[in-house]
């Protein structure tokens, strides 16, 4: 009885992943990167321009004498 069950089981599965398997559907156009970078790439440059708007702006306020360091 069991035996049964297993077989029609082990069968069914086999069946199922066979027909859900998606076809692989090439892109009609090649992939098109924001200034021929990855997203990766962008990210790294978002972060040094980041450190470096920080920057700049934290050396302009000691050049204006808005912010004093507290060693001077």
């Amino acid at each position: 009885m069991f035996d049964d069950f297993r077989q029609q089981a082990d069968s069914g599965f086999e069946e199922e992943e066979e027909e859900s398997k998606p076809e692989e559907v090439e892109p009609d156009e090649p992939v098109r990167y924001f200034l021929g970078i990855t997203p990766p790439q962008r990210f790294l440059l978002a972060i040094i321009l980041l450190f470096l708007a920080c920057i700049l702006s934290a050396f302009c306020l000691l050049a204006t004498a808005k912010v004093v360091p507290p060693i001077f």
